[in-house]
Parts: structure tokens; sequence; C-alpha cells
């Protein structure tokens, strides 16, 4: 065998395990050039964020809604609210792993459990503040949300451009993610036609894209959503509590090149 057979059989060994580990990692396929990781959560600590709830206000968590726990970020739920990046963010990929917990909590308790990544937010702390959501919800992750006047032109997945769509002041609206089926709003549901999410208890990766407000949505490797012209294009990041528990860990961000 020639060195050069050697080094092409060597090459494609190669790629093929990287092809088969990004796979595996449930990483998307089509994340552009970027640089290397910054560790917004390094198992560790939420130094990288503050917190925030409705009912106590930046920085005050007497009921412990949001805890470091064996290397993961716990969310209790039993409350609104949300832990958030202490710097604003353009142009980046962001990678994260979710995984529901049980419990269920009023006014949510029995529904569908919700939770959900906030991005481009540059406007005053509250619930909720003006963003473009990527949407955590059995039966839903993926939807686009914007929120109090943050707005979004949705590219279908025939590439198309579709309506752009504003969220009303103090509230929102939403952009479907590509093939949803039926929803019931009920703690458990599963997407009968399109379900992205991996079982109850196991964890799903979601992937963001922002390019000069351009966004890609991904769960557990599948291009889920699609928009454009995002308003706004940059800002910090936050992670929900929305009356579900839910976990987060490996949350990374990495520039675009």
């Amino acid at each position: 065998m020639s060195v050069r057979s050697t080094h092409l059989k060597i090459s494609s060994f190669i790629l093929l395990f990287c092809v088969c580990t990004a796979i595996a990692n449930g990483q998307a396929k089509h994340i552009p050039s970027h640089g290397p990781a910054i560790f917004l959560f390094d198992g560790k600590d939420l130094n990288q964020f503050d917190t925030f709830l409705r009912s106590d206000g930046l920085n005050s968590d007497p009921n412990h809604v949001f805890t470091v726990e064996k290397g993961v970020v716990h969310v209790s739920g039993t409350e609104f609210g949300y832990f958030i990046t202490k710097q604003e963010y353009k142009n980046y990929y962001l990678r994260a792993e979710f995984k529901w917990g049980e419990g269920t909590f009023a006014p949510r308790q029995g529904q569908a459990r919700d939770s959900g990544i906030l991005y481009n937010i540059q406007g005053p702390n509250k619930v909720w503040p003006r963003s473009v959501e990527f949407q955590i919800n059995e039966g839903c992750t993926g939807d686009f949300w914007m929120t109090d006047g943050a707005a979004l032109t949705g590219i279908g997945p025939d590439g198309k451009p579709g309506a752009r769509v504003t969220g009303p002041d103090g509230k929102a609206s939403k952009i479907d993610r590509f093939n949803k089926g039926e929803v019931k709003n009920v703690t458990g549901f599963r997407d009968p036609a399109n379900e992205l999410e991996k079982p109850h208890g196991e964890w799903n990766v979601v992937e963001l894209v922002n390019r000069d407000g351009h966004v890609w949505q991904y769960v557990n490797g599948k291009l889920a959503n699609e928009g454009t012209d995002a308003f706004p294009a940059s800002g910090k990041i936050l992670f929900q509590s929305e009356g579900a528990e839910v976990f987060f860990r490996h949350i990374k961000v990495y520039p675009l090149k």
C-alpha cells in the first residue's frame, strides 16, 4: 500500500470519527466556523450570571430557585424568573444542554413543562424582558417567541421568508418550529408528528447561531427554526424558571469568525 493511500485512509477515518462523534453528541452539522468556547457555566458556580425573580428582584433568591448541584444548574421552577448573563453577546454560537425534572407548579401546575432561552436582551430586568426566545416546552421546543417589542422575520423550511412577527408591548407572539404537530398543554406531552426532544429525563442539546440578526435554532442536531432581521440583534442571554423543574449544563458561547 502506498504512503498516499495510507494517508487517505487515515484522513477518511478521522473525518468519519468526527462526524460520528458530532452525531453522538447531538451536534448540528451546519454550525459555522467559530473561536474557542467561552464557558458561561463551568459546572461550579453562576459567577457569569445575575439572577432575577418576579417575587424578589435582582440577585435575591431566598428560596433557592437556582442552585448548582453536581455540575448542573438546578432550576426549581417554583417561581417565575431567570438567570441572565452579565455580559452582552453578538455574533455567536451558543450550545447548552437541558433535561426536565419532575415538578410543575402554579400557575402552570399540570401543564406542559415550560422553560426557554431568551436572547438579544438589552432592556431592564423584568418578567419578561424584550427578547427573542428559543422556546423549551414539552411538544414545542424550537418555537420562536418575540416579547415586548422584539421582532423577527421567520424563514420556512423551504428557505423562503414569511411574515414579520412583532411581540406586543408587555406580551409575546410566536413563530412555530418546522413541521410542528398538534399541541396539548398537559404535563409530559410529546408531539405525535415531529417530536425533537429525547424521552423524559434524558439530556437534550440546544444550539443557537446568531449572526447579525440571522438566527438558527437546533434541537438535538436538527434545525428546528430559522429567522432573520432580528430586533434587537444582540444582547444578554437568560435561562428561564417558568413553572417547571429543569436542569441545565455545559452552557458555552463561541464567537463566530
